[in-house]
């Protein structure tokens, strides 16, 4: 089931629902494609129908932002937690390693997917990781030839929205993976390099904040929420 925000469709699935949707896709040879989405995107996608047609391609859209939970709640609807991009990575990694799924990792810079590898195998004991390859690679056909000789079930890809999301949707089709995500910086949170917002901050979905102190210069991004809210609840 999904709901609508100014024409962007959001799933309403738990971690839970998602997961068991996620390895059906797997079990059933479907190829499925999981987009974040936050006010920000959703405000985006108002100004470029490229990208509006781009998120709503997706077969999951997961509700990555506080903004997306308080405007469901405002117009009645069923979203009542985040589904964070780098929570439902972790979440997958974690099914991989229990049903014998294989995973690649794909982007960020040299090193850092080969660092990820490494803290999500001591993470999850058994998660059968067949590859990696940096973001740096310019030859399609030698990235495309990569994964596909690894034979992956699961690709994240870790290119930045909504380049990486726009790489996924030209290559799938020509890929062995059954599950694609777009993870952005995830591949930086997992091996270390770049530090999470702490729990609290996470619990109450206010990693925007905790990003706002450390950086303050992401001031005027953050006024896409309020403007997000009044647009979404006159809709």
């Amino acid at each position: 089931m999904k709901e609508k925000f100014l024409g962007i469709d959001v799933c309403t699935d738990t971690y839970d629902q998602l997961a068991a949707k996620l390895l059906e896709d797997i079990n059933h040879n479907r190829k499925s494609f999981i987009v974040a989405i936050n006010p920000e995107k959703i405000m985006k996608a108002q100004e470029d129908m490229e990208l509006r047609d781009l998120l709503n391609k997706a077969t999951y859209q997961i509700p990555d932002g506080i903004g997306v939970i308080l405007a469901s709640m405002m117009k009645g609807g069923k979203i009542r937690s985040r589904v964070t991009g780098i929570d439902m990575m972790m979440r997958l990694c974690k099914e991989a390693a229990l049903h014998g799924k294989k995973v690649f990792l794909y982007g960020a810079k040299p090193g850092v997917a080969d660092e990820a590898k490494k803290k999500l195998e001591e993470r999850f004991p058994g998660i059968q990781i067949v590859g990696t390859m940096h973001g740096y690679e310019k030859n399609e056909n030698v990235i495309v030839n990569a994964i596909n000789a690894s034979n992956p079930d699961i690709l994240f890809v870790a290119l930045g929205s909504p380049a990486q999301e726009y790489w996924i949707v030209k290559h799938m089709d020509s890929l062995a993976p059954k599950v694609y995500q777009g993870v952005g910086g995830s591949f930086d949170v997992v091996s270390g390099r770049l530090k999470r917002a702490p729990l609290l901050f996470q619990k109450l979905g206010m990693e925007w904040f905790y990003r706002l102190v450390k950086e303050p210069w992401r001031w005027k991004r953050q006024l896409v929420l309020p403007k997000f809210l009044i647009k979404a609840i006159r809709e």
